[in-house]
């Protein structure tokens, strides 16, 4: 199963539209103010006929947002292209009622970029990128139109913050955060899928033969490298995150030595209570500082009481959130 991220689905869906002849518009959130449930950056793709993938507020101007587009194209004609740069800005408030009605505190206003698409061309290059797991930065100019796409290589995994000032639009298309899970078993699997959902990009490492043969989850497959040297390879900076999901101390410990020195936001190791004392004695015996050891997750993710495997991932991702959203 290819598990997409929310970008990647908007832009995979937004091209097949254009394809079969569609007129598409791509909104993006550029400011928020107030309880806004979408952070700036987050898209959503309106075809010509009302349909939506995506989402701009978490369900709250979704309506307006295709009925906005429907009126437009009622008095312009469904079959006129709009005219090249004529990007236009948007401000959609939501009010009190409405805010009740979503679960939210308070209303919101949101300030939306509408971008008339009418060519596949226009974001061909983009789809393929974000479908291959390559980061785009996507830079567009409001006053034209034109849209420039620049590859931000994944070494670097520098946060490229979304950028809006009126006439330019840039935003990351692809991952630049990562998630190394040493281990490639039925749990690694769940919580591959559902960091990969998460808009992380996912590497697994497993030196074990019988594992690697067993994985089964595209595009994503499985490093036959010693756990340390993942670790220290591709996931050591501050926007990264590293789980040892083996069950085996010969394999999650080698990856703990490196990663709980390293600059990673999130540090986790599967195992009980119990366990994961027993790790720590280990770890501080083979040179580990207190201060170190004290960065291990352990037992790894939120409590909630799971027990199956796609239960632990959930605890696992969601522990990740929360780390990620409070750092």
């Amino acid at each position: 199963m290819n598990i997409q991220n929310s970008d990647q689905e908007v832009v995979q869906v937004a091209f097949d539209w254009l394809s079969s002849g569609h007129l598409v518009f791509l909104v993006t959130v550029v400011r928020t103010w107030g309880s806004s449930p979408r952070p700036v950056g987050s898209i959503a793709a309106v075809r010509d006929d009302g349909e939506l993938v995506g989402s701009v507020s978490g369900g709250c101007v979704e309506k307006q947002l295709v009925e906005s587009i429907i009126r437009e194209n009622v008095q312009t004609g469904s079959s006129e292209a709009p005219v090249s740069g004529q990007h236009r800005i948007s401000t959609m408030q939501v009010d009190d009622e409405q805010a009740r009605r979503f679960g939210l505190s308070c209303g919101g206003e949101l300030e939306l970029v509408f971008e008339p698409l009418t060519d596949p061309a226009d974001i061909q290059e983009l789809a393929t990128a974000c479908s291959e797991r390559r980061s785009i930065e996507r830079t567009v100019d409001l006053s034209t139109g034109h849209a420039e796409l620049q590859e931000v290589a994944s070494s670097s995994l520098k946060v490229k913050p979304f950028h809006y000032d009126g006439t330019t639009l840039v935003k990351l298309f692809g991952s630049n955060w990562r998630v190394l899970i040493i281990g490639a078993g039925q749990l690694s699997r769940y919580t591959a899928q559902f960091a990969t959902a998460l808009d992380y990009e996912v590497l697994v490492c497993d030196p074990r033969p019988g594992f690697q043969q067993a994985w089964q989850v595209e595009p994503i497959s499985v490093m036959d490298m010693s756990p340390d040297d993942a670790v220290i390879q591709y996931a050591s900076d501050a926007n990264s995150a590293v789980l040892a999901l083996t069950h085996d101390p010969n394999l999650d410990d080698l990856a703990l030595l490196e990663a709980l020195p390293s600059n990673a936001f999130y540090v986790g190791a599967l195992g009980s209570r119990r366990n994961y004392e027993k790790r720590k004695t280990r770890l501080s015996g083979l040179g580990l500082t207190d201060d170190d050891i004290e960065r291990l997750a352990g037992p790894i993710g939120v409590d909630i009481g799971s027990r199956t495997s796609a239960e632990i991932a959930v605890s696992i991702v969601a522990h990740l959130i929360q780390v990620r959203n409070t750092e």
